[in-house]
């Protein structure tokens, strides 16, 4: 019994919403579509899973845990008719912590034209502070979607169309306490790649994925991962890891939130005991309670990632 961690995917981010409807709606939106719907009435939840799968997606046609870039939806029964409900989507207090899930597309200006026409609202338009090439719409639950370019703004800047089959999930992000800690965790423990760093006077981001080494510079000269899915950035605020107190919201205790990042593996078995191994912190073994197909491993700053079989390569769970 072995495992390749290089075989593993970031397969998907769990957030929770109020109304699927308004969010399954909205995602759509974006271009992403409907692969997956698992309903569990005993329990008075359901999980939608959306992503890119138009013929010119990375993972087309793939089964659904044989992909990277997904973004789940989970919906508890009756908070669509609550009007106290809300999620916290990470990026105030009490709740801060996980930032936001990142979209790349093929036109940015025309893409956020197109958001805005549609009459969603933006925590940051494009004309919006000094950073011209990003902005972050929001979702209905108020979850911050970050909006970047695949191509340079000045390509772009004249043209009035955008394609969202060419879009692409392309990372998520989380603040962590201690990026030396962090970085050893999913660099080591979770077997993923540094594919770049990006440095500014006050913070740092990292970001990681699998798959192949990123190059420095792309040739366009945007972001060179921007054409990639399923990656993973960290955010470091400086001065964080000093602070014995400090804590960043892992997002499940309330107020919640963004629920989890998943990784799908080669052999859930043979990564789970490699995971012991390497004594992680469980919250779930695959051992403990019904669900024996799923195990949640806990990160440094207590962010919940979960385990499953790639049924690609090899049959577990007949989702």
């Amino acid at each position: 019994m072995s495992t390749d961690p290089t075989k593993y995917k970031l397969n998907h981010s769990m957030i929770r919403v109020k109304d699927p409807k308004r969010s399954v709606e909205f995602y759509e939106f974006l271009g992403l579509k409907q692969i997956n719907k698992l309903e569990n009435p005993d329990a008075k939840f359901d999980l939608y899973f959306l992503a890119y799968d138009s013929p010119s997606a990375v993972s087309h046609g793939n089964h659904w845990t044989d992909r990277e870039g997904i973004v789940e939806l989970t919906h508890n029964y009756g908070t669509e008719s609550d009007p106290d409900y809300k999620v916290a989507n990470g990026n105030s207090d009490p709740g801060r912590g996980f930032g936001h899930l990142a979209i790349s597309v093929d036109n940015i200006q025309a893409a956020c034209q197109r958001i805005e026409d549609a009459g969603y609202k933006f925590q940051k338009k494009l004309t919006d502070g000094k950073m011209r090439h990003i902005a972050f719409a929001l979702d209905p639950d108020g979850y911050w979607v970050e909006i970047i370019g695949q191509k340079p703004l000045e390509e772009t800047e004249s043209v009035k169309e955008t394609d969202t089959a060419s879009y692409r999930l392309n990372h998520t992000m989380v603040r962590i306490k201690d990026p030396e800690i962090s970085l050893n965790f999913y660099k080591d423990v979770m077997g993923m790649k540094l594919l770049r760093t990006s440095e500014s006077s006050s913070f740092n981001l990292y970001f990681l994925g699998y798959g192949p080494d990123a190059p420095e510079k792309s040739a366009n000269g945007v972001n060179p991962v921007a054409g990639r899915e399923g990656l993973l950035e960290l955010t470091w605020n400086f001065g964080t890891e000093k602070d014995p107190d400090f804590k960043y919201h892992d997002g499940n205790a309330e107020p919640q939130g963004f629920g989890h990042v998943c990784i799908a593996v080669d052999d859930l078995d043979a990564a789970c005991a490699r995971f012991e191994d390497k004594q992680v912190n469980w919250k779930k073994r695959l051992t403990d309670g019904r669900m024996k197909n799923i195990a949640f491993v806990l990160d440094p700053d207590g962010y919940w990632i979960e385990v499953v079989q790639n049924e690609k390569l090899k049959e577990r769970s007949k989702w």
